[in-house]
C-alpha cells in the first residue's frame, strides 16, 4: 500500500477493521470494550469481524468510547486514527497479505449470499411441486 494512501478509507479497510485498530489503539479488549458497551463479547466480535454492524445508539457510544467519530467508523472519513508509522519492506508483504485476506472475505460473503439466494430459489420450487 503507498506511504499516501488512507490506512483506513473505504478501498483500504472495512468497518470491522476501524472497530478492531481504534479498539487496540485505545488499549482495550474485546471483552473490556463490549462490556463497557454492553453487549457479548460475541456481537462485537461479529462487527469486527464484518459479520454484523450495530445498531445507531451502539455505534454512537462505540464511536465515544473508541474517540474517533461515527463516520469514521462507517467509511473512513472525518475524526479517526492517523494512518500507521511508515511501512517498513517487511510490513509492505504483510500489508500485501492483509490486503488479499479483505479481498477474499468480501467475495466469500458475496459468494455466500449468493448461494442464500439460489437455496431461497430451490426451495420455492420444491414447494411449488410439492403443491402442483
Amino acid at each position: 500500500m503507498p506511504e499516501t494512501a488512507d490506512w483506513y478509507g473505504p478501498d483500504a479497510a472495512t468497518f470491522g477493521d476501524r472497530v478492531a485498530a481504534a479498539r487496540e489503539i485505545a488499549g482495550m479488549t474485546q471483552a473490556v470494550l463490549a462490556k463497557r458497551l454492553g453487549v457479548k463479547q460475541s456481537t462485537l466480535r461479529s462487527w469486527e469481524d464484518d459479520v454484523s454492524e450495530p445498531r445507531a445508539n451502539r455505534l454512537s457510544m462505540l464511536a465515544g468510547l473508541l474517540n474517533v467519530s461515527m463516520m469514521w467508523l462507517i467509511n473512513g472519513e472525518g475524526e479517526g486514527l492517523d494512518n500507521p508509522d511508515i511501512i517498513t519492506p517487511h510490513n509492505s508483504d504483510l500489508s500485501e497479505i492483509l490486503t488479499e485476506i479483505r479481498g477474499m472475505r468480501i467475495e466469500m460473503q458475496k459468494r455466500a449470499e449468493a448461494m442464500g439466494r439460489l437455496e431461497k430459489r430451490v426451495r420455492k420450487m420444491l414447494e411449488d411441486a410439492t403443491y402442483a
